[in-house]
């Protein structure tokens, strides 16, 4: 029979209680209120911090304090990233986060649910379940994303998005709830890379 961390994991209903859980939630708390404590010059203390919260870390990460979540335990986050000032990452379930992947401020990953059943949810059951962001996915300022969401390698979501569901690779996308807008395009390409030439050729 699984316990109530087995359960949670793969996103069925259960409780949040006994020692297994109360313990995640100890580590994530108090080594979030640590990081938020350490002064803005304090890198490597950030940096020593921050490795110890998340369940895997790669390399060249950045994180801006404020920054909250439930356990820590199941954020994984890849090599390249930057999470700036103020967000909150409710990892009762996973987060992972790819390879060059840039969180704007005030963003806020939820994988926690309830049951729809008003009856079920007052017995105190509840759910949670993954979220992925790719590779090279930027996320912009003031944006949610829901439980169970994956949002796909290259993507970017416009600033103040709810997305409530999964977004494709190579895409922008925006609104409450977050739709795409359009593809990102050989043009687009392009055009940014003139602009880096230009900058490049004034140094």
């Amino acid at each position: 029979m699984a316990n109530n961390k087995e359960r949670l994991l793969a996103g069925k209903l259960y409780k949040s209680e006994g020692e297994e859980i109360a313990q995640m939630k100890r580590h994530g708390r108090r080594l979030s209120y640590l990081f938020n404590q350490t002064a803005p010059d304090e890198n490597e203390k950030r940096e020593q911090i921050i490795r110890e919260l998340f369940g895997t870390a790669g390399k060249h990460i950045y994180v801006k304090a404020p920054f909250y979540c439930s356990h820590g335990s199941n954020i994984s986050v890849g090599d390249n990233c930057f999470i700036n000032f103020d967000c909150i990452f409710l990892d009762l379930n996973t987060i992972t986060l790819g390879h060059n992947v840039m969180i704007g401020p005030r963003v806020s990953i939820y994988t926690a649910s309830h049951p729809i059943d008003l009856d079920v949810r007052k017995s105190g059951l509840e759910y949670a379940l993954p979220v992925t962001i790719e590779n090279d996915v930027w996320i912009a300022g003031s944006v949610t994303i829901n439980p169970g969401v994956t949002i796909g390698e290259g993507t970017i979501i416009g600033s103040g998005s709810v997305v409530t569901k999964s977004i494709p690779p190579m895409v922008i996308a925006a609104g409450n709830p977050c739709k795409v807008i359009r593809q990102i395009t050989a043009e687009d390409r392009q055009y940014w890379q003139d602009q880096q030439a230009d900058y490049m050729a004034e140094l």
